[in-house]
Formats: structure tokens, sequence, C-alpha cells
């Protein structure tokens, strides 16, 4: 039986499926979390073999001596993982100190984590990148938005989702950024790119070749969601298109990705860009080393007919999936602010969608900034069909 360390099993919530699907596979499922085990749901509880309660995960002492116990206790640890953006240092941390060769090391963190070292992985492949500037003065910045105009946008070079990501319009705009800019932290400036964001989604096995694939569109940009307190939407498509299928493999072989779930994010122009292409083309964005995050796993499963927890714990079992490819359809997220005055009120968006909803929850506030207060799944088998739902969706009285 090999052992599995799965870190933060508890968050997001839907994640006790992938130890449910590992365990299923005679996993040994070991649990570490800061969550007291009474308050774990029964599902993840069921889920995990043993599970190791930490003061915090952010006190590496704590996690090493729980990875230590368990190795202890166990013995050799043969994976260790949260399929979480904010751990993946971590975890390859913990790997690193516990010689568990499944899974990115400390030294492999730079061009999986800094938005600037993924560019030349990018560029090996032949994928157009944004051209950028790492942030050291205002001299700087004003010398690289002569050479590619405003607007521009600015975020942490090592930074998760959207968070302190800013649209840069103007000089006023520039000198409030460096007013409120975080200490200590590098920023990237790119060039803006007119386009929506197209992602690849995929299981990758141990040879670096795809289980499953599938991706989603973003119509709208998390940034401005996030800064403009906007409704959010995406979709997972029916049927992966090809232009991204192939960027999305030539990008798991320039990233040396094995074994992992993976979430690559590009940009499709919206209208022909010196430099990066003509309307329509796929671009770079960033690489991401694990599952679309919220409900998207989810959506995947509701899209494709799937279960995609357990295609990755069979990967990680098996390295191949068991489930057959089942009927496809788009898979629509809307996530609705509170406090706006919509034409159509929850109970009257029930009543007329009801038969294609799939979940309908509200969102922790932890979350809310990127995803709304209150969203809505639900599935279509056509793009005119789902165009209308996200009509209905956000139409707002005057």
């Amino acid at each position: 039986m090999k052992n599995f360390i799965f870190i933060s099993p508890n968050f997001p919530t839907n994640y006790w499926q992938f130890c449910r699907e590992l365990k299923n596979n005679g996993m040994n499922v070991l649990g570490i979390g800061d969550q007291p085990y009474d308050e774990l749901s029964y599902d993840l509880k069921n889920s995990l073999n043993e599970y190791f309660k930490v003061s915090s995960l952010e006190n590496y002492d704590e996690v090493y001596r729980a990875v230590a116990f368990f190795t202890y206790k166990y013995g050799r640890i043969d994976w260790l993982e949260s399929n979480n953006e904010y751990w993946l240092e971590r975890d390859a941390a913990l790997r690193t100190d516990f010689n568990i060769n499944s899974g990115f090391h400390t030294e492999d963190m730079p061009r999986m984590k800094y938005k600037s070292k993924m560019k030349e992985y990018y560029q090996k492949v032949g994928i157009p990148t944004a051209r950028y500037y790492l942030v050291e003065n205002k001299e700087g910045c004003l010398n690289f938005i002569n050479e590619v105009g405003y607007p521009v946008i600015t975020k942490p070079d090592n930074g998760v989702g959207a968070s302190d990501t800013h649209r840069i319009s103007s000089e006023a705009d520039l000198d409030a950024f460096f007013a409120n800019k975080i200490p200590g932290i590098t920023y990237i400036m790119e060039e803006f790119i007119h386009a929506e964001v197209n992602s690849y989604d995929a299981v990758i096995d141990s040879n670096g070749e795809p289980m499953f694939e599938t991706g989603n569109v973003t119509p709208m940009s998390i940034m401005d969601i996030v800064n403009n307190e906007d409704n959010s939407i995406y979709y997972i498509v029916k049927n992966l298109p090809e232009d991204t299928r192939k960027a999305g493999r030539a990008a798991v072989k320039s990233f040396g990705v094995k074994s992992r779930f993976v979430h690559f994010e590009f940009f499709r122009l919206t209208q022909d860009q010196e430099g990066m292409g003509k309307k329509g083309d796929v671009v770079a964005l960033e690489v991401n080393m694990r599952p679309c995050g919220g409900f998207s796993p989810d959506m995947m499963n509701y899209a494709n007919s799937t279960n995609v927890y357990k295609i990755w714990a069979d990967m990680i079992a098996f390295d191949r999936s068991t489930l057959p490819d089942g009927e496809h359809a788009y898979c629509a997220y809307a996530g609705r602010r509170d406090g706006k005055d919509f034409v159509l009120s929850h109970e009257e968006i029930l009543e007329k969608y009801g038969n294609q909803m799939k979940m309908v929850e509200r969102i922790p506030d932890v979350l809310a900034g990127a995803m709304g207060n209150q969203m809505y799944v639900a599935t279509f088998k056509t793009k005119e069909e789902m165009d209308a739902f996200y009509k209905d969706m956000l139409k707002c009285n005057k």
C-alpha cells in the first residue's frame, strides 16, 4: 500500500473527493491540516486513514514534524500533494526535505511560480508572450510604457490568482500603484493584451502525456471582476479547441510536467495586436501546476460526464485512466454579486433553469472576490442556450 500525504484536504471543501478516490484505489491517505478533526466533514473523515492536526499550516516546522510522524509510523512517503496553488512551494520543500521523488522539488519552483520565468519556457515552444518589465522604479516603468503604451498590467511576479493585480492607464494610476504597493514584493509590469482567457486543463501521466483534457473560457477579466466587484462568469468548453490543445501539450513538455493535474492559462486575442498575433490566435498567460480553482473540477465532470477526481487518483495509483470518455456539454458558471438589482430573482432563475442546474450555493467570503456571492452551475447542449442563460442571469434593472 502506497502512502499519500494530502496537505489541507479540507480546503477547498470539494477536495475531499480527491482523498476518497485515492483511498478507493488502495492508497493509504494521510491528511495534514489546521482544522480540528471533529470539525472535518463526515465524507472527508471517511476518506482519510489518519489525520494530523497542526495549529497552523503556515508553520513549516509543525508541518515538517507531521510528515516525520507519518514517515515513522507508516514508512516511506510515496506522494505528497495539496493540489493548491497557495501551498505549491511548501509541498515542494517537503518533498525535497523528505526525498519524495514524485512531484516538483524546490529547484523546480522558479519556472512554476514566477511569471517572468514562465515566459522562457513558453518561448522555447514558439508560444508568444507579453513584453514585461520587473518593476524597480517609476522611471523604468515610464520607459517601458513609452515602448508598449498604456494600459499596462502590474501584479506580483510570484502571486496567486488575480490578487494585487492592477490596470494602469495613466501616470496618475502609476503614482497610485507606487503609493500602495506592498513593500518587499517584486512586481512585474506587462503590456496589455486584448483577449479573453482560454485554459488548458489536463491530468498528465508519468510520461508527460495527457490522460484527460478539457478547458474553460473566461470572457470577463478576473482582475476586473475583483477590482470592480463585478459578477463572475466562465464556462467549461464542450470540446477543447485544437489550437488550445496544441499549445497546452507543448507547454506541458516545455515545463517538464509529469504526474500532475494542471491548469494552463492562455490569451485568445480579440483583435490583431502587433508583436502578439492575429485576432483568434492563442498566446501565453501563465501556468498553474494544480487543478483550476473553485468548483471547476466538478464542472469538468458535468461537461464531460466523467469524474476528474478519479482520473487524477487513477494517475497516482495506476498511471492510466480507468474511465471512458462520456457525453460532452457546455458547463456554465455564474456568480452573482450581492446588492445588484437583477431582473430575474433567485427563485425565477431556479424555476426557468431548474432542469439544467447542477449546483446552487453561496460562496464563502474568502472566495467571493473572484467568484461572486451566489453561484449557479448549469449545463447546456449548445452555446446559444448557454448565452441565453448568461443574459438572463446577469441582466439588471436600470
